[in-house]
């Protein structure tokens, strides 16, 4: 569902002779229907979300503005999932034309690697916040995260419009295919994007983010938890690291693992049908996975900001639905983690010297 998520296609490469294609092999219709499933589930909680942060969150800081371009690229998504269902359910096969294509091609891309580089920068962040609390960094201005953000976008965009017009649509027998493994005229471009992707796009942030949590939850285990208050911060700051790294490890991790193999086995071993058959099954399956990553990501908004918190809490009250609240000490709820900052050292020293919550 994520990033290059069609990449791979049940049908032989146009640039092969039939003696030397593999087979078409459309997949099981129980991947149109969980890809169905987990874009349902994910539209439902990103536009839930992306409501809060526009009319029950007035006032934002660099935390929130973080978060609120991470549920942009999350909705992205919900523009193609809809043809990639419609591709699965008639036999892995493209009716929507050359632009559809191109485009799902850019949107594929930009939604994948963007949420990436959004979850980078969050833990960036949540690092300068919680660690470096006393100090004035680049990354608490919210005029500074305003231009960061910018210059992802147009990142995305650039990288989104280089492969809109790199790929096409392409005959492979009687099946359309779109940025398909099997479309032999485009394996060299998908081999070496692979790589670039892998390295730059998913290695690098993923190196970055596991740095700052490490040192977060490093920061965080110092604070004394003899107090009612300190429970509550080091409880919400061990869900925040987990869920992290449970989207890159558990969405992302999969999905560069095996499209990496897929395109080396049809760029090296292109005869090994049953090989890349094998492989194919096992991306697809790691690709619905990967779109979980949009389920996931609202559980970051609820650790990261307590002012979301309390923006959903306020919208179920309206429709009936009670739910407790955790007051933090000093009743602090409505602070958001540009404003909650905790002092590990003053933890060490002193039982009541924590300042306030992390998360």
């Amino acid at each position: 569902m994520n990033g290059s998520g069609s990449l791979f296609s049940n049908s032989s490469p146009a640039n092969l002779s039939t003696s030397e294609s593999c087979a078409v092999h459309p997949q099981n219709v129980s991947i149109a229907v969980l890809l169905c499933l987990v874009f349902m589930v994910g539209f439902f909680l990103n536009c839930f979300s992306l409501w809060v942060f526009c009319f029950m969150m007035p006032k934002w800081n660099s935390g929130t503005l973080l978060q609120f371009h991470l549920i942009l690229s999350d909705v992205i998504i919900s523009l193609t999932t809809p043809f990639m269902v419609a591709y699965f359910a008639l036999g892995s096969n493209w009716p929507f034309g050359s632009f559809l294509c191109r485009l799902k091609i850019a949107l594929l891309l930009i939604h994948l690697y963007g949420s990436i580089m959004f979850l980078t920068l969050i833990s960036v962040h949540r690092y300068f916040i919680v660690v470096h609390f006393k100090r004035s960094f680049w990354m608490k201005k919210k005029k500074f995260v305003e231009a960061l953000c910018a210059g992802v976008w147009l990142l995305m965009l650039a990288e989104g419009i280089a492969c809109f017009v790199l790929f096409d649509t392409s005959q492979v027998g009687n099946h359309t295919q779109c940025l398909s493994i099997h479309q032999g005229q485009y394996i060299s471009h998908y081999f070496i994007i692979n790589f670039i992707l892998l390295i730059i796009g998913f290695i690098l942030p993923f190196s970055v983010s596991v740095g700052c949590y490490s040192q977060l939850a490093r920061s965080v285990s110092r604070i004394n938890c003899n107090t009612r208050k300190g429970r509550l911060i080091k409880s919400k700051s061990n869900k925040m690291v987990a869920v992290c790294l449970i989207i890159f490890v558990v969405c992302f991790l999969p999905l560069n693992i095996i499209r990496t193999m897929a395109v080396t086995v049809k760029m090296f071993f292109p005869k090994q049908c049953d090989v890349l058959l094998q492989v194919e099954t096992a991306y697809y399956v790691s690709w619905i996975i990967a779109g979980a990553n949009s389920c996931f990501d609202p559980l970051i908004y609820c650790f990261g900001s307590q002012n979301f918190s309390n923006a959903i809490r306020s919208s179920l009250r309206k429709i009936g639905i009670r739910v407790h609240a955790v007051p933090l000490a000093n009743d602090q709820d409505d602070k958001t983690l540009d404003d909650q900052t905790i002092d590990p050292s003053a933890a060490d020293m002193n039982k009541e010297n924590i300042s306030t919550s992390c998360l």
